[in-house]
């Protein structure tokens, strides 16, 4: 029987040969990830389910990044909270303010590889599908259980094939191919599906890019983005990657649900309008809008290729008297790598201002957030009201380039015009 790279996963897990999309599977979980605003919610469901410890403690890891450092007393004891389950229950990896976001951390410190099945309590957890897992998010009583026995039940989703074609032109990037599905599939169109991209822009295409892709799979309802790994995830793996894994890949003639083909060369940058991620338009359509912040970072586009690519435009030049630069990077390893190249000093003699690596400014938690009738244009993965700040503001999405050419200009720019 055919089966996508998603149903072989979790066919694997769930010890059987084969699933088909619909079926309800129990699946063995590899890895169990918390950040601290869903954390301690999620443990507290474990304990009220009658469980004193988690399943295995090498294999729960929780995370303080979202509202990174706490800006009141709430955010500070919920990060304590979170400190003293850690230490209660002697967790082999727990990654308190000074690692970054959960989605970077993640892979970076080695716990992400090909073929593993991840939940996280967090929507964005489908990110890791670009290391050709299966990865995704659920609610804070799932992950309970997940922390309790090691062990949920999964509706095998179907799958939309994403076939990205051609070569991309500079200053298109990732960003705007994944900007460009959601105008095409939808906000809802995907929902409790998989999302597998393809063709020959993905396999040419960066882990911080395929990253990008599959990081807003969510964001058109998925249950998970999902790449298929090969030289390109092994070679971002080496070394931080402590056990062996098994390369997954879809069978030549499984069967999806969707097809959707896309032609990167034909590809203009891509910007997502107020209030909805799939009002998407070509930047030409926008052009001369006006904004007031910009904002470059996420667990989306806050990493080094991201800075390096914004920084290029920004070198030497200075942002727009009326506009408020914030950048974040996606980690510390990302924040010191872009300190060593002079990316940081880049944004800093532009007139930004750059700020630890967190959470914050994407949801509007902290580092950002705008006031009624304020216009953002970000690089995150949501642009609904309120998502950073008022709920009489307005957030355009778009990709780092697309973000550094507008902060010049005071206005939505296209990058590919600048000089």
């Amino acid at each position: 029987m055919s089966q996508t790279v998603s149903q072989k996963i979790l066919a694997e897990h769930a010890g059987l040969k084969s699933i088909e999309p619909g079926e309800i599977v129990k699946a063995n979980i590899d890895i169990a990830m918390a950040p601290d605003l869903t954390a301690v919610i999620a443990y507290q469901a474990m304990k009220e389910m009658g469980v004193k410890k988690v399943w295995d403690k090498s294999k729960v890891v929780f995370l303080n990044d979202h509202i990174a450092p706490a800006t009141n007393i709430q955010n500070a004891t919920l990060h304590k909270q979170c400190r003293e389950i850690a230490k209660e229950e002697d967790f082999t990896f727990f990654y308190d303010i000074n690692a970054g976001v959960c989605h970077q951390v993640l892979p970076e410190k080695g716990h992400v590889w090909p073929g593993m099945l991840l939940v996280g309590a967090d929507s964005h957890t489908c990110t890791h599908g670009a290391f050709g897992a299966f990865a995704t998010g659920v609610g804070s009583t799932d992950m309970g259980a997940a922390l309790a026995t090691g062990k949920l039940w999964f509706k095998v989703p179907e799958t939309i094939r994403v076939e990205v074609n051609g070569v991309l032109p500079k200053w298109v990037a990732p960003k705007d191919v994944v900007l460009k599905s959601a105008k095409e599939i939808g906000a809802d169109g995907a929902t409790y599906m998989a999302i597998e991209y393809g063709g020959e822009a993905i396999r040419s295409m960066s882990m911080a890019g395929r990253m990008t892709i599959c990081n807003m799979a969510i964001e058109m309802g998925g249950k998970t983005g999902i790449v298929e790994p090969d030289r390109i995830t092994d070679t971002f793996l080496k070394g931080r990657v402590r056990n062996k894994y098994k390369i997954i890949k879809s069978d030549p003639n499984a069967e999806y649900a969707k097809r959707l083909d896309i032609d990167a060369s034909a590809l203009e940058p891509q910007v997502a309008c107020p209030h909805a991620v799939d009002n998407v338009k070509d930047v030409t359509k926008v052009v001369g809008t006006k904004v007031d912040q910009v904002f470059i970072g996420s667990c989306t586009n806050g990493r080094l290729e991201d800075l390096e690519e914004a920084a290029k435009i920004l070198k030497g030049k200075r942002i727009s008297r009326d506009v408020r630069l914030m950048v974040t990077p996606s980690s510390f390893e990302v924040y010191d790598a872009a300190n060593a190249m002079g990316i940081i000093k880049v944004f800093m003699d532009a007139g930004g201002v750059v700020c630890n690596p967190s959470c914050g400014a994407c949801f509007g938690g902290n580092n950002g957030v705008i006031a009624p009738g304020e216009v953002s244009l970000s690089t995150s993965n949501r642009n609904f009201r309120g998502r950073q700040g008022s709920t009489e503001g307005y957030v355009y999405l778009c990709s780092p380039a697309t973000a550094a050419a507008s902060a010049l200009a005071g206005v939505i720019s296209d990058p590919r015009e600048v000089k």
